[in-house]
């Protein structure tokens, strides 16, 4: 893979970008901190404003590293306050493949918000950092995350039974992926 790092990358409504340590303030308020958010994430729901601005600091310190990929999701009308986070949270280097996780604030649900941003950086993965394969996953009780997706151009390739961890506990994986050589066939 060509790794580039966490590049700023616009859509017709977003701007994708790294964060600040003056994002904490919103990340807690506009997603981390609730539970309804985080209900089917590998991470709990913050308790402050302080562990949003430790975790932010974490990021932000990891920018440095050109294997990191990390956006903030922000609305071009509103460029200062991210509404949410969409990353590469795992890599193979061997296969060249990505998994992409996201996460956005309640007040963003079902308004393609979600889908734009994972559509934003497909293009990039793929022809910049020359990914052949990105995949994500969700857990079946949260079928508006395979929606998602699906509207992105990953393909359903199955759910692996109690092979995940969320904060619901052991779960099933539903698995989606889009292959380079499918991208450039479309």
């Amino acid at each position: 893979m060509n790794h580039l790092g966490t590049v700023e990358i616009e859509t017709e409504r977003l701007k994708l970008r790294k964060f600040y340590i003056s994002d904490a303030k919103a990340m807690f308020n506009n997603w981390a901190n609730d539970s309804e958010v985080t209900k089917y994430l590998t991470w709990p729901a913050l308790t402050s404003v302080k562990a949003a601005e430790n975790t932010l600091s974490n990021w932000i310190n990891n920018y440095s590293d050109s294997r990191f990929y990390q956006w903030a999701i922000v609305l071009k009308e509103d460029v200062l306050e991210p509404i949410g986070t969409i990353s590469v949270v795992h890599m193979d280097e061997e296969i060249d493949m990505v998994h992409v996780g996201y996460c956005v604030g309640r007040k963003c649900w079902n308004k393609g918000i979600t889908s734009e941003a994972f559509k934003g950086i497909i293009p990039f993965l793929i022809e910049k950092v020359e990914v052949k394969r990105i995949e994500s996953r969700h857990d079946p009780r949260n079928p508006n995350s395979g929606k998602v997706m699906l509207k992105c151009g990953l393909q359903y390739e199955g759910t692996l039974r109690k092979a995940d961890i969320n904060n619901q506990g052991i779960c099933d994986a539903s698995m989606y992926a889009l292959l380079a050589e499918d991208y450039y066939k479309s």
